[in-house]
């Protein structure tokens, strides 16, 4: 769960504040609900989509997620899973009081294991979760990221550290500018290792 957590945490810091909850929501979907890690879970995906609602001006909707969203985090410890949740639930308490309140200031950042992060500070996994999200988000095509994925943790198994997989992984989730030309040659290095799969399969 903490890559997924780390993800969403560092997509949501980055202001891609809806997109977050896609880091979360298939992890959240298999917990039995009621148990800490669903209420956490349950508690930042509603919480993404009040701050989402009080950016486009829906006021209503931005109240009751942040009611709803303080009500399933109430409950946890202060720092549950490494999320730091107390400045989380005042900030909760304030959008329910004022949606107008992001009129006027930047939402909350989201803490986690003792700081803030952002895209460049996640290590592998948690890039690889926010490499699909990012995908999703900006509309480019998830098959050829999912497979550079697997590409990558096969390379990163048999000690390849500096595979060329991994490294375009990280430009991709990092690099704003330039992720239309990183996501063309993630592409290509997809089709040319599958190429060379094909070609060894025809072998036997």
């Amino acid at each position: 769960m903490r890559d997924q957590l780390r993800a969403g945490v560092a997509i949501y810091n980055a202001g891609y504040y809806h997109a977050a909850h896609d880091a979360w929501e298939a992890h959240w979907l298999d917990l039995e609900a009621g148990t800490e890690d669903e209420q956490l879970l349950h508690g930042l995906i509603q919480f993404t989509a009040a701050v989402h609602h009080a950016r486009g001006r829906n006021w209503e909707g931005a109240v009751g997620l942040a009611e709803s969203a303080h009500e399933y985090l109430a409950g946890l410890p202060a720092d549950y899973r490494d999320v730091a949740l107390a400045p989380l639930r005042s900030f909760l308490e304030a959008l329910a009081a004022d949606p107008e309140l992001l009129e006027r200031r930047r939402p909350i950042r989201l803490e986690h294991e003792g700081s803030a992060p952002t895209l460049t500070d996640l290590d592998f996994e948690p890039t690889a979760v926010a490499a699909t999200v990012l995908a999703d988000e900006f509309g480019f095509d998830e098959v050829p990221i999912e497979q550079a994925r697997t590409y990558a943790r096969r390379d990163l198994e048999a000690g390849d550290d500096g595979s060329r997989f991994i490294t375009l992984l990280f430009d991709f989730v990092r690099e704003d500018e330039h992720r239309g030309i990183i996501s063309q040659r993630l592409t290509d290095h997809v089709g040319r290792r599958q190429a060379r799969e094909a070609d060894v399969e025809g072998l036997f």
